[in-house]
């Protein structure tokens, strides 16, 4: 009784005219950010934050939070239409979102993001409402050897993300994990793989290898092709503009099952969208009915990423505003908005602020109405992008690329970095290597190691402090199970093939 009584009260503020436009002008900027690559929500939310100072801490709070999330939907467009991941999560929807482009069904892709974000949008803000508390308490019991558990779960994914040959998804993934290890050695303040290079000490950044290994790699392929057609089919009719009941029923496990793991995984600090998307989405394939169709443009590859990216954003600020830990660099400049205005989130916000609170929980869910009765009218605009030409289209995509990247980090050197992991995309194409395992080593490469260095500095060098602690053993299980799943299938197939023959 006391939580409906609080949203009614959140509702009543988020309601307010002000906040409205507040909360509209979030969602809107979050959404063009999205859209550009290498921004980011965290670059502008860290920007944007002066304009706040001379408005109430709840207006402030309202907007910065819709750019946040509202920057989770504008990054599928661009994965979709063009293969280009607008921000980091979306990376794992490029795998089917843009394939389901490329069979004329762009508009459909598009419409499944907007639902399946709705829906994690929705999911999240109730799980910040009712299960805040005792999510926040789970997560604090989370330390280096259950993080490091987490990562491995998330690389033994690879075994569902790869192709034909499970060499060569390794054989990508220990590339992205090479890569992670560039730059500086936190631990030791050792150079490592920077070849004498000045720029390379702080590493490459992910949205340079992300950038240049879906989207430039992709127009190289394609340049291959003759003709000054159009780059993918275009949609003709509401019906291929919108997805039908069929591919919407395909996906009604994938809304749920993207929501909910995108939700716990944001409680973890540090976490992080892009790991929620990538479990999921190998979640989605190992429970399929037709794992094969997955990398070939399925709905419920959409859908669940999707999912998992935009419920991740309320499961983030359960420890930030239950706790006061920030789990992201996104949540972090929101702590400091926080302490800007006088405010200390903590285990007494809900009952020392709860028009703040309750505001910001019935803002969120306004919000992601706005943001998909602002998503679903702009498909067919959105669509018409895949009526350009060849000659226009992708100097369009490298235009993108290189102003996203520049913006991001104001490097000629990053720009150079995204040439060159264009062409490693294009080879990685040619010679048939996926390049979703790449992807997955850089993403959970550094956590990874430093999660196993500060669990081996608590135990003086003992390995057994990653078994011996209940939660980190059964992620490990989990991931013995995942990385033997294709002994098993291929002990099956080598069985009914013996008794075939013996038949």
């Amino acid at each position: 009784m006391e939580i409906l009584s609080g949203l009614f009260n959140g509702f009543s503020i988020a309601l307010q005219p002000l906040n409205l436009l507040w909360c509209f002008a979030g969602v809107f900027l979050g959404t063009v950010v999205g859209i550009m690559p290498g921004l980011g929500p965290a670059a502008t939310i860290a920007m944007l934050l002066p304009l706040t100072f001379g408005m109430p801490p709840t207006s402030g709070l309202i907007m910065l939070a819709g750019i946040y999330y509202g920057a989770k939907y504008g990054g599928s467009t661009t994965a979709i239409l063009l293969n280009v991941p607008g921000e980091s999560a979306s990376v794992v929807t490029c795998l089917d979102g843009y394939q389901m482009a490329r069979n004329g069904r762009a508009g459909a892709a598009l419409g499944i993001a907007a639902i399946s974000s709705f829906v994690a949008g929705t999911v999240g803000v109730l799980g910040l409402m009712l299960l805040a508390p005792p999510l926040a308490k789970i997560a604090l019991s989370f330390s280096s050897p259950e993080y490091f558990a987490l990562m491995i779960l998330g690389l033994a994914m690879v075994v569902l993300l790869a192709g034909d040959s499970m060499i060569k998804a390794l054989l990508a993934m220990l590339f992205g994990l090479w890569i992670a290890s560039m730059g500086i050695d936190l631990f030791t303040d050792a150079s490592r793989f920077t070849f004498g290079s000045a720029e390379l000490l702080d590493g490459i950044d992910f949205v340079v290898v992300a950038i240049g290994i879906f989207a430039l790699g992709e127009v190289f392929a394609n340049m291959e092709m003759q003709g000054g057609a159009s780059l993918l089919p275009v949609p003709k009719g509401m019906r291929e503009l919108l997805p039908t009941m069929a591919e919407l029923k395909a996906c009604r496990f994938a809304f749920f099952n993207g929501s909910v793991v995108g939700f716990i995984i944001g409680v973890l600090p540090g976490a992080g969208s892009t790991i929620a998307s990538f479990i999921s989405y190998g979640l989605e394939k190992a429970v399929s009915k037709h794992p094969e169709k997955f990398g070939t443009g399925v709905p419920e590859g959409v859908a669940a990423p999707e999912g998992a990216n935009n419920s991740e954003t309320g499961g983030a600020l359960v420890p930030l505003l239950t706790l006061g830990i920030p789990g992201s660099g996104t949540t972090a400049i929101l702590l400091a908005a926080f302490v800007l205005w006088g405010l200390r989130p903590g285990p007494l916000m809900i009952q020392d602020n709860p028009e703040l609170f309750w505001g910001l929980v019935a803002s969120m869910y306004v919000g992601n109405v706005m943001l998909l009765i602002l998503n679903l009218p702009l498909i067919p605009l959105f669509a018409q992008i895949l009526k350009l030409r060849e000659y226009i289209l992708y100097p369009i995509i490298f235009g993108i690329s290189i102003v996203g990247i520049y913006t991001s980090s104001s490097s000629f050197f990053d720009c150079w970095m995204l040439s060159l992991f264009g062409l490693l995309g294009y080879l990685m194409r040619r010679l048939d290597y996926p390049t979703a395992p790449l992807i997955l080593g850089l993403v959970l490469g550094d956590s990874m190691e430093r999660a196993l260095r500060q669990s081996l500095m608590m135990s003086q060098g003992d390995l057994s402090i990653l078994y011996h602690r209940p939660i980190a053993a059964t992620l490990l299980f989990i991931s013995l199970l995942l990385v033997c799943l294709p002994l098993f299938r291929n002990f099956n197939q080598w069985r009914i093939r013996a008794i075939e023959d013996n038949g």
